[in-house]
């Protein structure tokens, strides 16, 4: 009898472990993105990040603009994984080849990193936290605000080319789509506003602008800066692959401040993107905000990036790690 009993009881424990919930949406011993994710399996890799992306930004300024076009790139098509950074294969097209990539480059710095972290921790740290964390470490050398980034991110083994143009907005595309883009991914419309002072740093090719001056010049643009664009774009279709490219804001164009809004408030704004931004009811009371005060731009893209950067990332035994950024490892 005391046998049976026993056996009744085990069984009533096994069936019990069998039916717990699972763990939201983790595996077991997965934690998923927290701070500092690195301090016990390679504790100097933020460190060494940070001095790569100081070290490439004083050779070749640029890179800045690099870092922070990838995180946008990268994490708003379905996952913070590093998909961006793949290259093509005979069958699958890269994503950094497609159309809306076109004036993307220094994808070869981020070798540059990952090799020096690899050097100090081989196979430990993703492609994805070196993408997010270059982008944060960019911002900083912009003299944009320090935003405490969470890292655990594992690498995506495929291209996401196929779906691009499904989840990453047209700066030809009304302000209602980039809106709703945005929404999808937890993100509301200060922080739209906020992210899209990232116009404020970088350069536009004369490939993006030339339908706003040829056949005719679109009147909403400041005649002022008009003389200048048409200066920088004097063709109605431009080499894609010339250097000809009109300064985001030629005020501060090293610089990642709230001039951008001040700018486009006077109908500087390069993109069309930018000008609806700037006039458009849902977003215009924002953006009069950030040119007022830089410090609740800062506090609004910082809120913004942390949002873009934890979107729907690998972690845990997902992906993998990658060792090269531009090749799935199964392709080694």
């Amino acid at each position: 009898m005391g046998a049976r009993i026993i056996f009744f009881f085990a069984l009533l424990s096994f069936s019990a472990l069998s039916l717990r919930p699972a763990f939201g949406d983790n595996e077991e011993g997965d934690t998923g993105l927290i701070m500092n994710f690195y301090k016990d399996t390679c504790p100097q890799a933020e460190d060494i990040i940070k001095e790569q992306v100081k070290l490439l930004y004083k050779r070749h300024k640029n890179t800045a603009f690099s870092w922070l076009r990838n995180i946008f790139h990268d994490c708003a098509v379905q996952s913070c994984d590093a998909s961006l950074l793949l290259d093509s294969t005979r069958r699958v097209l890269s994503e950094k080849e497609t159309d809306r990539s076109f004036g993307m480059r220094n994808f070869r710095y981020v070798e540059t990193i990952k090799e020096a972290v690899e050097r100090e921790c081989p196979g430990v740290v993703s492609c994805a936290d070196i993408l997010v964390l270059s982008a944060r470490d960019g911002i900083v050398a912009l003299g944009g605000p320090f935003i405490p980034l969470k890292t655990g991110r594992r690498d995506g083994r495929k291209s996401r080319a196929d779906v691009l143009e499904e989840y990453l907005p047209d700066h030809n595309e009304s302000i209602s789509v980039v809106l709703d883009r945005f929404a999808s991914m937890g993100i509301d419309t200060p922080g739209v506003v906020a992210l899209l002072g990232a116009h404020s740093v970088g350069r536009t090719h004369c490939v993006k602008l030339v339908h706003r001056l040829y056949p005719e010049v679109d009147p909403v643009l400041n005649p002022d800066h008009v003389e200048h664009m048409l200066h920088k774009c004097p063709d109605a279709l431009p080499d894609p692959k010339a250097v000809q490219y009109v300064r985001n804001d030629r005020g501060t164009p090293m610089i990642l401040d709230n001039n951008y809004y001040r700018n486009i408030l006077d109908n500087k704004g390069l993109l069309i993107v930018d000008h609806q931004l700037a006039t458009d009811k849902r977003t215009k009371p924002y953006v009069k905000k950030m040119a007022k005060s830089q410090g609740y731009f800062f506090k609004e893209f910082s809120r913004a990036i942390t949002i873009l950067s934890e979107n729907n990332p690998l972690t845990g035994n997902k992906g993998e790690i990658r060792k090269q950024c531009n090749v799935a490892n199964k392709l080694h």
